[in-house]
Protein backbone atom coordinates (compact mmCIF):
# COMPACT_ATOMS: atom_id res chain seq x y z
CA UNK A 1 0.00 0.00 0.00
CA UNK A 2 1.18 3.65 -0.80
CA UNK A 3 1.21 6.26 1.54
CA UNK A 4 1.76 10.06 0.76
CA UNK A 5 0.66 13.66 1.84
CA UNK A 6 -1.72 16.09 0.27
CA UNK A 7 -0.35 19.67 0.25
CA UNK A 8 -2.73 23.30 0.62
CA UNK A 9 -3.37 24.36 -2.86
CA UNK A 10 -5.95 26.93 -1.87
CA UNK A 11 -7.00 28.59 1.86
CA UNK A 12 -10.47 28.59 1.11
CA UNK A 13 -11.56 28.39 4.70
CA UNK A 14 -14.93 26.80 3.25
CA UNK A 15 -17.07 25.90 6.47
CA UNK A 16 -18.27 23.07 4.34
CA UNK A 17 -16.33 23.01 0.95
CA UNK A 18 -17.72 20.10 -1.05
CA UNK A 19 -17.86 18.64 -4.81
CA UNK A 20 -14.85 19.82 -6.78
CA UNK A 21 -15.00 19.71 -10.78
CA UNK A 22 -12.18 20.43 -13.05
CA UNK A 23 -12.99 22.18 -16.36
CA UNK A 24 -9.97 21.58 -18.49
CA UNK A 25 -11.01 23.75 -21.16
CA UNK A 26 -10.30 26.63 -19.25
CA UNK A 27 -8.06 24.71 -16.67
CA UNK A 28 -10.27 25.96 -13.39
CA UNK A 29 -11.59 23.99 -10.59
CA UNK A 30 -15.01 25.16 -9.07
CA UNK A 31 -15.94 23.50 -6.01
CA UNK A 32 -19.13 24.69 -3.10
CA UNK A 33 -19.46 26.19 0.32
CA UNK A 34 -22.50 24.18 0.68
CA UNK A 35 -23.82 25.90 4.04
CA UNK A 36 -22.82 29.22 2.89
CA UNK A 37 -23.92 29.10 -0.56
CA UNK A 38 -20.84 29.94 -2.39
CA UNK A 39 -19.51 28.64 -5.84
CA UNK A 40 -15.74 29.28 -5.98
CA UNK A 41 -13.79 29.15 -8.93
CA UNK A 42 -9.78 28.36 -8.48
CA UNK A 43 -7.23 28.76 -11.27
CA UNK A 44 -4.02 27.27 -10.16
CA UNK A 45 -2.20 29.38 -12.70
CA UNK A 46 -2.27 32.26 -12.18
CA UNK A 47 -3.48 31.78 -8.50
CA UNK A 48 -6.92 33.55 -8.62
CA UNK A 49 -10.09 32.93 -7.05
CA UNK A 50 -13.87 34.31 -7.77
CA UNK A 51 -16.67 33.29 -5.76
CA UNK A 52 -20.54 33.66 -6.68
CA UNK A 53 -23.12 34.09 -3.97
CA UNK A 54 -26.00 31.50 -5.27
CA UNK A 55 -28.28 32.43 -2.15
CA UNK A 56 -29.39 29.28 -1.04
CA UNK A 57 -27.42 26.30 0.34
CA UNK A 58 -25.91 24.74 -2.83
CA UNK A 59 -24.98 20.65 -2.73
CA UNK A 60 -23.34 20.27 -6.03
CA UNK A 61 -22.02 21.84 -9.28
CA UNK A 62 -21.26 20.26 -12.74
CA UNK A 63 -20.26 21.80 -15.90
CA UNK A 64 -21.98 22.15 -19.15
CA UNK A 65 -21.48 23.42 -22.56
CA UNK A 66 -21.74 27.11 -22.33
CA UNK A 67 -20.44 29.45 -19.68
CA UNK A 68 -22.88 28.41 -17.20
CA UNK A 69 -23.33 25.70 -14.94
CA UNK A 70 -26.22 23.31 -13.35
CA UNK A 71 -26.15 23.97 -9.46
CA UNK A 72 -28.09 21.50 -6.75
CA UNK A 73 -29.59 23.85 -4.71
CA UNK A 74 -31.24 23.44 -1.37
CA UNK A 75 -34.83 22.79 -2.99
CA UNK A 76 -34.15 21.63 -6.63
CA UNK A 77 -31.61 22.91 -9.48
CA UNK A 78 -30.83 26.10 -10.82
CA UNK A 79 -28.52 27.66 -13.59
CA UNK A 80 -25.16 29.98 -12.82
CA UNK A 81 -24.17 31.95 -15.06
CA UNK A 82 -20.44 32.47 -14.47
CA UNK A 83 -19.83 36.16 -16.78
CA UNK A 84 -22.86 37.62 -14.88
CA UNK A 85 -22.95 35.81 -11.73
CA UNK A 86 -27.10 35.22 -12.02
CA UNK A 87 -28.63 32.57 -10.98
CA UNK A 88 -31.80 31.39 -12.42
CA UNK A 89 -33.83 28.33 -11.18
CA UNK A 90 -34.37 25.29 -13.87
CA UNK A 91 -36.85 23.17 -11.36
CA UNK A 92 -38.25 22.57 -8.33
CA UNK A 93 -38.60 19.33 -6.20
CA UNK A 94 -42.04 18.27 -5.41
CA UNK A 95 -41.20 17.11 -2.20
CA UNK A 96 -38.91 20.22 -1.29
CA UNK A 97 -38.67 21.06 2.31
CA UNK A 98 -37.06 23.91 4.49
CA UNK A 99 -35.52 21.37 6.29
CA UNK A 100 -33.62 19.48 3.65
CA UNK A 101 -31.14 19.75 1.32
CA UNK A 102 -29.18 18.62 -1.59
CA UNK A 103 -25.45 17.45 -0.73
CA UNK A 104 -23.69 15.90 -3.62
CA UNK A 105 -24.28 15.34 -7.32
CA UNK A 106 -22.69 14.41 -10.22
CA UNK A 107 -23.46 14.08 -14.23
CA UNK A 108 -23.52 10.12 -15.48
CA UNK A 109 -21.88 9.21 -19.03
CA UNK A 110 -24.83 10.87 -20.87
CA UNK A 111 -25.19 14.31 -19.43
CA UNK A 112 -28.13 13.99 -16.65
CA UNK A 113 -26.99 15.40 -13.38
CA UNK A 114 -27.95 12.99 -10.44
CA UNK A 115 -28.14 14.43 -6.66
CA UNK A 116 -28.86 13.40 -3.49
CA UNK A 117 -31.09 14.86 -0.74
CA UNK A 118 -30.21 15.11 3.41
CA UNK A 119 -32.08 15.94 6.13
CA UNK A 120 -30.27 19.32 7.98
CA UNK A 121 -30.48 17.39 11.64
CA UNK A 122 -29.53 14.18 9.62
CA UNK A 123 -32.24 12.10 10.67
CA UNK A 124 -31.86 8.95 9.21
CA UNK A 125 -33.67 7.92 5.94
CA UNK A 126 -35.55 11.45 5.13
CA UNK A 127 -33.14 12.30 1.98
CA UNK A 128 -33.82 10.42 -2.02
CA UNK A 129 -31.43 10.61 -4.89
CA UNK A 130 -32.59 12.26 -7.84
CA UNK A 131 -31.94 12.87 -11.59
CA UNK A 132 -31.91 15.93 -13.58
CA UNK A 133 -32.51 15.35 -17.46
CA UNK A 134 -31.19 18.07 -19.87
CA UNK A 135 -35.13 18.58 -20.61
CA UNK A 136 -35.61 19.60 -16.96
CA UNK A 137 -37.28 16.86 -15.85
CA UNK A 138 -36.75 15.59 -12.06
CA UNK A 139 -37.15 11.93 -11.60
CA UNK A 140 -37.22 10.53 -8.06
CA UNK A 141 -34.88 7.18 -8.20
CA UNK A 142 -34.47 6.21 -4.34
CA UNK A 143 -35.37 7.36 -1.00
CA UNK A 144 -34.48 6.56 2.58
CA UNK A 145 -31.55 7.96 2.03
CA UNK A 146 -29.52 9.67 5.11
CA UNK A 147 -26.44 11.52 3.82
CA UNK A 148 -26.47 11.72 0.08
CA UNK A 149 -22.56 11.63 -1.11
CA UNK A 150 -20.31 10.47 -3.58
CA UNK A 151 -21.76 8.63 -6.98
CA UNK A 152 -19.37 7.93 -10.15
CA UNK A 153 -19.50 5.36 -13.33
CA UNK A 154 -17.43 2.97 -14.60
CA UNK A 155 -15.89 3.45 -18.19
CA UNK A 156 -18.43 1.09 -19.75
CA UNK A 157 -21.33 2.65 -17.86
CA UNK A 158 -22.19 -1.00 -16.88
CA UNK A 159 -22.11 0.43 -13.08
CA UNK A 160 -22.76 2.94 -10.54
CA UNK A 161 -20.96 3.69 -7.47
CA UNK A 162 -22.60 5.16 -4.58
CA UNK A 163 -22.61 6.45 -1.04
CA UNK A 164 -24.78 6.94 1.88
CA UNK A 165 -22.28 8.20 4.44
CA UNK A 166 -23.62 6.60 7.52
CA UNK A 167 -24.01 3.26 6.12
CA UNK A 168 -20.04 3.49 6.13
CA UNK A 169 -20.64 1.26 2.64
CA UNK A 170 -19.20 2.33 -0.81
CA UNK A 171 -22.48 0.82 -2.87
CA UNK A 172 -22.39 -0.45 -6.53
CA UNK A 173 -25.62 -0.64 -8.63
CA UNK A 174 -25.74 -2.38 -12.27
CA UNK A 175 -26.78 0.48 -14.61
CA UNK A 176 -28.56 0.91 -17.37
CA UNK A 177 -27.22 4.22 -19.92
CA UNK A 178 -30.26 4.39 -22.03
CA UNK A 179 -33.10 4.33 -19.21
CA UNK A 180 -31.16 5.59 -16.24
CA UNK A 181 -31.95 3.05 -14.37
CA UNK A 182 -30.21 1.02 -11.79
CA UNK A 183 -30.81 -2.01 -9.49
CA UNK A 184 -29.38 -4.83 -7.60
CA UNK A 185 -27.46 -2.51 -5.21
CA UNK A 186 -24.62 -4.45 -2.93
CA UNK A 187 -21.70 -3.30 -0.60
CA UNK A 188 -18.66 -2.80 -2.62
CA UNK A 189 -16.39 -1.48 0.38
CA UNK A 190 -17.40 -1.56 3.67
CA UNK A 191 -15.70 1.44 6.09
CA UNK A 192 -13.62 0.24 9.09
CA UNK A 193 -15.20 2.16 12.24
CA UNK A 194 -12.00 3.74 12.80
CA UNK A 195 -11.07 5.27 9.37
CA UNK A 196 -13.74 7.47 9.04
CA UNK A 197 -16.55 7.83 6.90
CA UNK A 198 -17.26 7.69 3.15
CA UNK A 199 -17.72 10.58 1.76
CA UNK A 200 -17.22 12.18 -1.85
CA UNK A 201 -15.55 10.02 -4.59
CA UNK A 202 -14.03 9.88 -7.87
CA UNK A 203 -12.56 6.87 -10.21
CA UNK A 204 -9.72 7.36 -12.08
CA UNK A 205 -8.33 6.64 -15.66
CA UNK A 206 -7.32 2.87 -14.44
CA UNK A 207 -10.66 2.16 -12.51
CA UNK A 208 -10.07 2.51 -9.30
CA UNK A 209 -12.03 4.48 -6.82
CA UNK A 210 -10.56 7.55 -4.85
CA UNK A 211 -12.52 8.49 -1.84
CA UNK A 212 -12.49 10.89 0.71
CA UNK A 213 -12.70 9.69 4.55
CA UNK A 214 -15.08 12.41 6.51
CA UNK A 215 -13.02 11.92 10.41
CA UNK A 216 -10.35 9.91 8.89
CA UNK A 217 -8.23 12.62 7.51
CA UNK A 218 -7.53 10.59 4.42
CA UNK A 219 -8.37 9.93 1.12
CA UNK A 220 -7.92 6.26 0.10
CA UNK A 221 -7.72 4.40 -3.19
CA UNK A 222 -9.94 1.29 -4.16
CA UNK A 223 -8.85 -1.38 -6.58
CA UNK A 224 -11.90 -3.02 -8.67
CA UNK A 225 -11.59 -5.57 -6.26
CA UNK A 226 -12.03 -3.26 -3.21
CA UNK A 227 -8.66 -3.81 -2.11
CA UNK A 228 -7.25 -0.95 -0.15
CA UNK A 229 -4.21 0.03 -2.50
CA UNK A 230 -3.34 3.88 -2.18
CA UNK A 231 -3.59 6.28 1.30
CA UNK A 232 -3.31 10.08 0.87
CA UNK A 233 -3.24 12.03 4.33
CA UNK A 234 -4.61 15.06 5.14
CA UNK A 235 -4.07 17.36 7.70
CA UNK A 236 -7.42 18.91 8.46
CA UNK A 237 -9.99 16.00 10.75
CA UNK A 238 -12.02 16.12 7.42
CA UNK A 239 -12.17 15.68 3.55
CA UNK A 240 -15.28 15.90 2.14
CA UNK A 241 -15.05 14.53 -1.45
CA UNK A 242 -11.58 14.65 -4.43
CA UNK A 243 -11.45 15.23 -8.18
CA UNK A 244 -8.22 14.94 -10.63
CA UNK A 245 -7.38 18.20 -12.76
CA UNK A 246 -4.54 19.83 -14.18
CA UNK A 247 -2.95 19.90 -17.54
CA UNK A 248 -2.73 16.16 -17.43
CA UNK A 249 -4.99 15.65 -15.35
CA UNK A 250 -2.54 14.06 -12.73
CA UNK A 251 -3.40 16.20 -9.93
CA UNK A 252 -6.22 15.27 -7.27
CA UNK A 253 -7.73 18.06 -5.90
CA UNK A 254 -9.08 17.45 -2.01
CA UNK A 255 -11.87 19.56 -0.79
CA UNK A 256 -12.26 20.12 3.38
CA UNK A 257 -14.67 21.23 6.02
CA UNK A 258 -14.10 23.04 9.14
CA UNK A 259 -17.60 23.00 10.56
CA UNK A 260 -17.73 20.01 13.25
CA UNK A 261 -14.40 21.47 14.55
CA UNK A 262 -13.90 22.70 18.37
CA UNK A 263 -12.55 26.30 18.60
CA UNK A 264 -9.46 24.24 20.04
CA UNK A 265 -9.28 22.29 16.82
CA UNK A 266 -9.42 25.14 14.41
CA UNK A 267 -6.40 26.27 15.95
CA UNK A 268 -4.54 23.16 15.69
CA UNK A 269 -6.25 22.22 11.72
CA UNK A 270 -5.39 26.14 10.73
CA UNK A 271 -5.75 25.09 6.85
CA UNK A 272 -9.26 23.20 7.48
CA UNK A 273 -11.62 24.08 4.65
CA UNK A 274 -8.65 24.47 2.68
CA UNK A 275 -8.71 22.48 -0.91
CA UNK A 276 -5.15 20.57 -1.07
CA UNK A 277 -3.62 18.87 -4.27
CA UNK A 278 -1.51 15.87 -4.52
CA UNK A 279 0.05 14.11 -7.38
CA UNK A 280 -0.54 10.48 -6.57
CA UNK A 281 0.81 8.93 -10.01
CA UNK A 282 -2.62 7.83 -11.54
CA UNK A 283 -4.41 10.07 -13.51
CA UNK A 284 -8.24 11.01 -13.81
CA UNK A 285 -11.05 10.95 -16.29
CA UNK A 286 -12.48 14.23 -18.04
CA UNK A 287 -15.98 15.43 -16.24
CA UNK A 288 -19.14 14.64 -17.65
CA UNK A 289 -21.01 17.56 -18.97
CA UNK A 290 -24.70 18.51 -18.47
CA UNK A 291 -26.91 18.47 -21.32
CA UNK A 292 -24.26 17.26 -23.55
CA UNK A 293 -26.38 13.96 -25.08
CA UNK A 294 -29.86 12.76 -26.11
CA UNK A 295 -29.60 10.29 -22.71
CA UNK A 296 -29.55 7.35 -25.01
CA UNK A 297 -25.05 7.24 -25.66
CA UNK A 298 -22.05 8.05 -23.50
CA UNK A 299 -21.54 12.25 -24.70
CA UNK A 300 -17.92 12.79 -26.12
CA UNK A 301 -15.62 13.92 -23.47
CA UNK A 302 -13.21 16.62 -23.14
CA UNK A 303 -9.75 14.75 -24.90
CA UNK A 304 -7.44 13.27 -23.17
CA UNK A 305 -4.58 15.40 -22.18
Amino acid sequence: MIATEAALALDAQAELGEGPMWDPRVGCLYFVDILRGRVHRFDPVPEQVRSYDVGRMVGAVALTESDDLILAVQDGFARLDTRTGAVHTVATLDAAQPDLRFNDGKCDPAGRLWAGTMALDERRGAGAVYRLDPGGRIHRIFGDVTISNGLDWSDDCATMYYIDSPTRTIDVFDFDLSSGAVGNRRPFVRIPRDEGVPDGMTLDAEGYLWVALWGGGAVHRYAPDGRRATVIRVPTRYPTSCAFGGADLGDLYITTAHVKLTPQERVEQPQAGGVFVVRPGPKGRPTNRFGCGAGLQPCDRDPQP
